[in-house]
């Protein structure tokens, strides 16, 4: 579903931008410092699957990784995600990768 969709990181809205089928799936954040806070997360349930969750949070952990900075989930289903994926929890600040 994602294949042919770009991610765009929007700063001026301070989120992230994932069209699909005419819908927008987002993640807000907000950027301190070296940390970038993931606060929320909305995909229209039109295009909501378990899959496509995952492939949308990759994306964006991709991107955040080229960046070289760090990420701290405060949305609940983000950080669900980071802790049942291991090779995420390297991209938390040292304090938070607790296992």
């Amino acid at each position: 579903m994602t294949d042919t969709a770009e991610l765009v990181d929007n700063d001026f809205l301070r989120q992230y931008e994932l069209k699909v089928e005419n819908e927008m799936a987002i993640i807000e954040y907000s950027l301190q410092e070296r940390k970038i806070f993931l606060t929320k997360m909305i995909i229209p349930e039109t295009i909501k699957t378990t899959e496509f969750e995952k492939e949308f949070l990759a994306m964006v952990f991709d991107d955040i990784k080229e960046r070289n900075i760090s990420m701290v989930p405060t949305s609940p289903e983000i950080a669900k995600f980071v802790r049942r994926n291991r090779k995420y929890k390297r991209m938390l600040p040292v304090g938070d990768r607790k296992s």
